[in-house]
C-alpha cells in the first residue's frame, strides 16, 4: 500500500513541555516526509524550549531540562523545519487539535508565518476514533499488529502514526487513498480557521465563534455590533494562530470599509 499523493505530505509529532497550546513549547519533534513516488525522508530535533519541563511531564516522554541543555532552541531550527515542510500537507495523531496549532504557535512566537490555507491537514486519530475508538498504542497493535514500545518518543510515534494510516486504508474499503478526502474525513465538529478551535466555519462557509457569548455569531456580525471584542481576544491569552485569523479579519473589514467610502 502507497499512499496516493498529489504533492508531499509530513507526519509529524511532537514532545512538549505540556498541553497548553499558548503556552508550553516544544522538547522534540519529528518529521517522517512522504514524497508522491513513495521516497521518504525523516529528520528528529531534540529542542531547547527555553523554560523548565515539569517533572510530571518529564516522566512521560522521558526528556529533561539536561537532556535539551545544549540542544538548539526552536527558533534556531525554525527556518530548516519550515523549508522542510513547505508547500506540504501534515499529518499526524491528535494533530489537529494538538500538534498543528502548537506548531504554528512556535513558528509565529518567533516571526516565521504559518498559514493552513494551502495545505490538507489528516488526523489518523480522527479516523482511527471514527472507525475503532482506540489509543495509538491499541491502534498500532490492532491495525498492524506490532507492540509500540517506545511510545512518547516523537520518531516512534511519527513512523507508528504513518503505518497505521496505511493500515487503514487497506482495512476500510470506505477510506479513500487520497488526502483531500482523508482530511475532510478526519475533521471532528466540523472545518476549524485557526486548527485550535475557536474560530470554525459555518455551513455557509463563513467564519463564526466557537465559545462563550458570540459562541456560533460570525465574525462579521461580531465585528458590526462589538469591533472591541477582537481587540480583547488579541490582548487575551488566546493562541497566536487564533489572534492572526481575528486581526486578518479585522484588517479585512477596515479595507473594505475604506474602499466603499
Amino acid at each position: 500500500m502507497n499512499l496516493k499523493l498529489e504533492k508531499p505530505i509530513v507526519f509529524f509529532d511532537l514532545e512538549t513541555t505540556g498541553v497548553q497550546v499558548a503556552k508550553d513549547r516544544i522538547v522534540e519533534i519529528a518529521i517522517l516526509k512522504v514524497f508522491p513516488n513513495g521516497n521518504k525522508e525523516s529528520k528528529t530535533w531534540l529542542v531547547n524550549p527555553t523554560i523548565p519541563i515539569p517533572e510530571v511531564t518529564t516522566a512521560i516522554h522521558g526528556i529533561s531540562d539536561e537532556k535539551v541543555a545544549n540542544e538548539p532552541t526552536f527558533k534556531e531550527l525554525a527556518t530548516e523545519i519550515s523549508e522542510l515542510i513547505h508547500n506540504c500537507d501534515l499529518a499526524g495523531y491528535n494533530s489537529n487539535k494538538f500538534d498543528i496549532p502548537l506548531l504554528a504557535e512556535e513558528f509565529l512566537r518567533v516571526g516565521i508565518d504559518f498559514d493552513m490555507k494551502n495545505r490538507k491537514a489528516v488526523d489518523i486519530q480522527n479516523i482511527f476514533h471514527k472507525m475503532e475508538q482506540r489509543t495509538l498504542v491499541a491502534a498500532y497493535k490492532f491495525y498492524c499488529d506490532k507492540d509500540l514500545t517506545n511510545a512518547h518518543s516523537a520518531e516512534a510515534d511519527t513512523t507508528a502514526t504513518y503505518e497505521v494510516l496505511l493500515s487503514q486504508l487497506d482495512k476500510y474499503e470506505e477510506l479513500e487513498n487520497n488526502v483531500d478526502f482523508l482530511a475532510d474525513f478526519s475533521q471532528r465538529g466540523g472545518k476549524f480557521a485557526d486548527m485550535a478551535g475557536f474560530v470554525r466555519f459555518n455551513d455557509k462557509g463563513e467564519e463564526v465563534l466557537s465559545f462563550g457569548k458570540y459562541r456560533d455569531v460570525t465574525l462579521a456580525q461580531i465585528w458590526k455590533d462589538n469591533p472591541g471584542y477582537f481587540s480583547w481576544i488579541n490582548q487575551a491569552d488566546f493562541p497566536l494562530y487564533t489572534k492572526n485569523v481575528m486581526r486578518n479579519f479585522a484588517t479585512k473589514m477596515k479595507l473594505e470599509k475604506k474602499f466603499k467610502n
